[in-house]
């Protein structure tokens, strides 16, 4: 019986094609609006989180806005490490400057820092060596280069063992960093130096002190506890006073990202299910036209002993039908909407459809079809079988 209604369910449908296509059209907007939005707002979040956490999820970054005219020095920063919540600690001093290299120049941002910032940052080398311990205790003129800035410079050339002047100091290149085609990057600007503290704090108006440092934890877990201790230190070291220094922690960037995009999700997942709720709208229509025009196939019907369930469960199956064959559409074209958007972005992100996302909109597709299928279909089968034979249209 379920067989031969869907069978009489796709006949319906193929003989009024174009009624039947604009009739699931509502569906098939939903479906792309909920499998599309919500799949590219996941995969996003999913990406975007991956390279934060590649930048350091375990990393707490110190602001010092008043040192109560007593600069914290490089000495201080190595005695941080003694506690044993602290993995390492590496200070940051920038400077806007201009590289050059030949003929060639190159607006960037220069870091004085020591060697431990390549692991808190989460650096990954293309080329030679970061800077070391004995760079900064020598106040060594060397310099690690982004790959941007490397090849803005030289070219296709080999930039290691080069000169680069920067801000009119010459400078070694010991390294240069790998590419990187991330978000994170592109924001923070990827043409950038690295060179010892010791030598930034000489180029830089802001004197031998440090108005700035990262520090990792010992263990990703002991985040919190890292802060915690350093927050205590600098409170002591700063005379209590919790306006003369700030503390970032990484991980909070990560769970306010993940809070915001979660918000977005349920948002844009509501607007779609608007729209599926539109289209059910429009089934229901459709199908209260479609009993109209068949009631003397139902006063037939009912006349050679056609049961009141199986009328309903007809017009029920045909409105099922609608709504599931939209939802395939739907899927269909959002699987090729997502393809289209991953090879445009292919630089930044990976999209990918959700398959959690298509369940839900076919679960959705289903509810729909049967809820505003239930009073079309109920109508049909009440109907009187004798005033159905009679009706003219």
């Amino acid at each position: 019986m379920l067989l031969q209604s869907i069978k009489m369910a796709f006949s319906a449908i193929a003989a009024s094609k174009m009624r039947s296509f604009l009739t699931m059209l509502g569906i098939i907007i939903g479906v792309i609006a909920l499998v599309v939005l919500v799949s590219i707002v996941s995969s996003a979040t999913s990406s975007i989180t991956e390279q934060v956490e590649s930048m350091g999820n375990d990393m707490l970054s110190v602001s010092i806005m008043d040192d109560k005219e007593n600069p914290i020095k490089l000495s201080e920063l190595t005695a941080l490490q003694n506690e044993d919540v602290i993995g390492e600690v590496a200070p940051s001093a920038q400077i806007n400057a201009t590289a050059k290299h030949g003929y060639n120049d190159e607006t960037a941002t220069v870091y004085g820092t020591n060697a431990a910032y390549y692991d808190i940052q989460g650096l990954t080398l293309g080329q030679g060596r970061f800077l070391k311990t004995t760079d900064v205790d020598n106040s060594s003129y060397v310099a690690v280069l982004s790959n941007e800035l490397a090849t803005n410079l030289f070219g296709s050339a080999d930039a290691l063992g080069e000169t680069v002047s920067l801000n009119g100091r010459n400078f070694q290149v010991v390294g240069v960093l790998e590419k990187s085609d991330s978000i994170m990057a592109s924001l923070m600007g990827n043409s950038q130096a690295y060179i010892p503290f010791s030598v930034a704090t000489r180029m830089s108006d802001s004197g031998a002190g440090i108005t700035g440092f990262y520090v990792s934890a010992s263990e990703p877990d002991r985040l919190n506890e890292a802060e915690d201790t350093v927050n205590s230190i600098m409170m002591n070291r700063l005379k209590q006073d919790e306006d003369a220094f700030s503390i970032m922690n990484s991980s909070i960037i990560a769970d306010t990202m993940g809070n915001i995009t979660g918000i977005l999700t349920l948002v844009l997942g509501g607007i779609a299910a608007i729209s599926l709720l539109v289209g059910g709208i429009g089934i229901m229509n459709i199908m209260l036209v479609s009993v109209t025009e068949r009631t003397r196939e139902i006063g037939i019907r009912k006349a050679i002993g056609a049961s009141r369930g199986s009328i309903l469960s007809q017009f029920l199956v045909e409105s099922l039908v609608l709504s599931l064959l939209g939802c395939l559409i739907g899927v269909a074209l959002s699987w090729v909407i997502i393809e289209i958007a991953s090879v445009v972005a292919s630089a930044y992100l990976t999209f990918q459809m959700s398959g959690g996302v298509v369940l839900i909109a076919v679960v959705f597709s289903v509810a729909i079809g049967v809820l505003f299928g239930i009073y079309p279909a109920n109508k049909a089968a009440k109907k009187n079988p004798i005033e159905a034979l009679r009706y003219e249209g």
